[in-house]
Formats: C-alpha cells, structure tokens, sequence
C-alpha cells in the first residue's frame, strides 16, 4: 500500500515531533488539534527542532524549508477523508482514543490505516470501535521523537500482515528501527521501564537513599544515560502513574503497585519538568 498523505492528532511534544519525522521523509503532513493556539505552538515547536538541526550541521537550510512546506495544520478531523494514514498521539486516556478512532473510522476511507501512538493501552481494545480492526495498528515512538531510533510496532488481535508490512516500511523510511510486539499492557518498553522507575521512587520512599544518589547509582553503576528519577520527571510524573496503573489493573499482579510517593507528588501537582517540579526543582 503507498501511504503519501499522513495526518497526525495531536500537536504536543510527541506529535508535534511524529509530525516532523514524517515532513522531513518527505510526506505531506496534517497536523490536527482542538485549537489553533495548540497548533501554533507544534509548528513553533517543530521549527525550533528544524533551526537546531541546522546550528548543528545536522540538516541545511533547504531541508528545513522542504519540511516546513510538507506541513499544514487544521482543527478538523474530517480532513483526514484524503489521508492514507493517521497517527494518534492524544493524551492516554482510553475514552479520548475510542471517541477519537470511532469518528477517525466515519471519516476517512476505507484503505486507510489507523495508528496509535499509545504507550501502554490496548490496541484491541481501540481497534474494537472501528470497522477495520484489521486496520489498527500501535505505533509507539519514543521521546524525544526526532532523535529516538526505536518505533515499538504494536498488533492488535486482528491486525492483518499486510496492515503491520506497510508500517514496519514507513519506520524504516522514517529512519527508525521497528521492533514487533504484540497487544500486552505496557508492550515491552514501559512494561520493564515504569516498574524501574516505580522501584526508584519507592527506595525515596522508603528513605533508602536521595533522588540524587538513586541517579548517580544508576548511571555510574548501571551505565544509564539518565538516571531514573530524572527520566521519571521529564516524562511526567502523572504519566509515570497512569501506565503503572494500566500495568497494575491489566496484570493484577502487587509488584506492579504505584508507589505511595508517586501518586502523593501527582496530587500535589508536582509533575516534573513541565510543571517546573517533581523529584528535583526545575527554574526554566
């Protein structure tokens, strides 16, 4: 199947970065959000990436214009009737996604796959308000996305071969490395990272250690790039909690228990970066 058209839902930090992956192979891209402020700040976003890119000689001049041109933007999901693909990256809420893959099933036609960039959730269980399940894809690209490489390629139960070939060739187009999972909670990135993290915080908790040397154990002992609680606050400590929760009830199992301290910090509104504190204090 030839995808040339791609409209992504969504314009924050992941989408706008999965919308500009896209531009810059070269497909025409339509970013969609609620509000024009929202979109506006995606293009600023992406064009901020684009400008870095070329401070560093990673990308010229023309390749950022190319891109920028390859991009448009609308507040409406009915213009999706002319694209071959859409990528979901709302927020992870499971009744957003539904309402937003069952008016996605009305609008576009019948080729068109359907992808969520879901970290945690079920693609089955999304891919049941459709009437394409076969369709219906999870294609979780990780943060930040222009510079990640790995794209985890979810099945759904339904998921037909030839729905999970033409994916796995656009990640490789995107130049992303794609890597097949199946429809588990957490797939297998947050399914090994998120109890990590909640086993970091819990050593906090339990007064074992400071954030700062939980860190510094991780990645001077355990050659991680970032330590722990550092990752936890860049991907927001409300998300931290909301895929352990998804782990905890899609298992049952008491090793997936969000710590305490997780969900006393997320009441406090202390999520991390993007509210300027969560385990460390952020001024900017």
């Amino acid at each position: 199947m030839n995808v040339n058209k791609v409209m992504v839902i969504g314009a924050g930090q992941m989408g706008a970065g999965i919308a500009q992956v896209f531009a810059q192979s070269r497909f025409r891209v339509l970013l969609h959000d609620i509000n024009e402020e929202a979109l506006t700040k995606g293009i600023h976003s992406i064009t901020k990436q684009l400008n870095r890119g070329v401070e560093k000689g990673k990308i010229d001049v023309q390749q950022k214009e190319h891109t920028l041109a390859n991009l448009s933007t609308t507040t409406s999901l009915q213009d999706a009737k002319d694209c071959d693909l859409v990528v979901e990256a709302v927020v992870e809420d499971m009744g957003i996604k539904r309402r937003v893959f069952e008016q996605l099933d009305q609008y576009t036609p019948q080729h068109t796959i359907l992808a969520s960039n879901t970290s945690s959730l079920p693609i089955t269980e999304i891919a049941a308000v459709t009437n394409r399940p076969e369709q219906v894809i999870g294609m979780h690209f990780m943060n930040p996305v222009p510079v990640m490489k790995l794209v985890e390629i979810i099945r759904g139960l339904a998921t037909t071969d030839e729905t999970y070939n033409t994916i796995e060739a656009i990640t490789k187009t995107l130049n992303k490395t794609p890597v097949e999972v199946n429809d588990f909670p957490g797939f297998v990135s947050n399914r090994v990272l998120m109890p990590m993290i909640n086993e970091a915080i819990y050593t906090v908790y339990e007064g074992v250690a400071t954030p700062e040397s939980v860190d510094e154990v991780m990645k001077l002992g355990m050659n991680h790039p970032m330590g722990p609680l550092t990752l936890a606050d860049f991907i927001g400590l409300d998300t931290c909690l909301y895929i352990m929760e998804v782990l905890h009830e899609g298992f049952g199992d008491s090793k997936y228990r969000p710590c305490p301290l997780l969900r006393k910090y997320v009441k406090a509104g202390w999520l991390g970066r993007k509210t300027g504190r969560g385990f460390y204090v952020y001024h900017n």
